[in-house]
């Protein structure tokens, strides 16, 4: 075997570790919805006559099945994920438009967004959200010197988007989720390079859009007017909000205890999934609802951490994934905690890991398992490229044969050119040697 062999063979066995802030993090958010699902959600069930325990050990059982999804993503490959990722914007469209399918169609409190599985229901915009952040990610990679140049690479990443929105607001009627979806868009796009005037004209057109859809629905403008005084109905359209906010004050510093919250005994509708924060403030108080934001930040931080060290190492698919969910996961947990403390208007999205939601939890747990696989793979390159820096210092030492050779040196004239063209920091051996990016 000779000397490249043998290099190559010894950088192959070098492994990576997954991050382990990512891991506490997440651990510690998942642990915490457990108890507050199984606090607030007592009173829910029993009214119900489901039990005391019936939502608390469905949310267990998501969480279980959201783990199992989490390892199966750590145990993939990013370049598995890439080589399939341009065949996900046709799967996220199949899977909106499956609603409308009698029979497979579920219906709840008016909307149209579930699909009925047997055992049963799955929201498929949770699915799309990772969906369309993997596709972005691909799409950047490829084509990121295009983005920031023209405007056809970028209106083909805002067609996409805004094709599943309108399927999101005209056929599931759900506004929070296809604000979402455009929000990490904007975001990745910003992220990826795009050129910021260029961005200003598609988003002065897609405002009057959304208003247009807030107009003709009758709800939402109830939402907006109340939001700004919930206090004027509130047996009405501010019973939700005033609830929360009466539970959010009763909590002061400290909270009255955990599981002695009085609004979550049938006063605030949804006590253990959009309003889960509100039962929080009121049991743990203001340490406990800052914890949770610190958690959250601590996160998304760490997320965009990871992803700016694999961008820095030209591994772009990667990076830009880590920025897609760290997005996601903050822009979700930032509604979802201004609802709560009635800094935004009501809407319907959970909170990331801690409300009760079977699709959003698994989903969730998904995302961060990809986010894992991110940061091992990112490990991996660093300690091989610190091999190699390692190996290419011994000569000085005179301790290699004199038929080694130095490694390749990039010059800024080779890195020019298309995004399609440049070559990634970790070395690849082996039958996948030589694949760009």
């Amino acid at each position: 075997m000779n000397d490249l062999s043998r290099q190559a063979t010894r950088l192959d066995e070098i492994g990576g570790r997954y991050d382990p802030w990512l891991l506490v993090i997440s651990c510690v958010l998942a642990c915490l919805g457990v108890v507050m699902v199984g606090s607030a959600s007592i009173a829910i069930a029993e009214g119900r006559d489901a039990g005391p325990f019936y939502y608390l050990t469905r949310h267990v059982a998501f969480v279980a099945v959201g783990v199992g999804l989490a390892i199966a993503a750590m145990r993939t490959e990013m370049k598995t994920i890439e080589h399939y990722s341009r065949y996900l914007p046709i799967a996220a469209l199949v899977l909106l438009l499956l609603v409308v399918l009698p029979g497979i169609g579920y219906t709840a409190k008016g909307a149209r967004r579930w699909l009925n599985l047997g055992i049963g229901t799955f929201q498929p915009v949770e699915a799309v959200k990772l969906m369309l952040i993997v596709w972005l990610s691909s799409y950047l990679a490829r084509f990121r010197d295009e983005v920031s140049a023209t405007w056809k690479a970028m209106i083909k990443v805002l067609a996409v988007a805004g094709l599943l929105v309108g399927i999101l607001l005209v056929i599931h009627k759900d506004f929070g989720s296809s604000a979402l979806l455009l929000a990490i868009t904007a975001g990745m796009l910003v992220l990826g390079g795009a050129n910021l005037p260029r961005m200003l004209l598609p988003v002065l057109c897609a405002l009057p859009a959304l208003a247009l859809m807030i107009l003709m629905e009758p709800y939402r403008v109830q939402r907006l007017v109340s939001y700004r005084d919930p206090w004027a109905d509130p047996f009405g359209s501010g019973y939700q909000l005033t609830n929360a906010l009466m539970a959010v004050g009763r909590g002061e510093w400290f909270g009255v205890g955990l599981g002695a919250s009085v609004q979550k005994l049938s006063y605030l509708p949804e006590a253990h999934t959009d309003f889960i924060l509100a039962v929080i403030a009121e049991e743990l108080g203001f340490v406990g609802v800052f914890a949770i934001i610190a958690l959250y930040a601590a996160l998304a931080g760490r997320a965009f951490w990871i992803g700016l060290k694999c961008v820095e190492m030209r591994r772009h698919f990667a990076g830009y994934v880590a920025f897609g969910i760290a997005l996601w996961m903050s822009l979700q947990s930032f509604v979802s905690i201004g609802v709560n403390l009635g800094l935004l208007p009501t809407k319907g999205l959970t909170l990331p890991l801690i409300s009760s939601g079977g699709s959003s939890v698994m989903m969730t747990c998904a995302a961060l398992g990809v986010l894992l696989r991110v940061s091992f793979e990112l490990d991996r390159a660093q300690r091989q490229v610190a091999r190699l820096r390692g190996e290419a210092a011994m000569p000085a030492a005179g301790n290699v044969p004199a038929t080694a050779q130095p490694l390749p040196v990039v010059t800024a004239a080779e890195t020019r050119g298309t995004s399609r063209l440049r070559q990634r920091v970790e070395p690849v051996f082996g039958k996948t040697a030589g694949k760009t990016a």
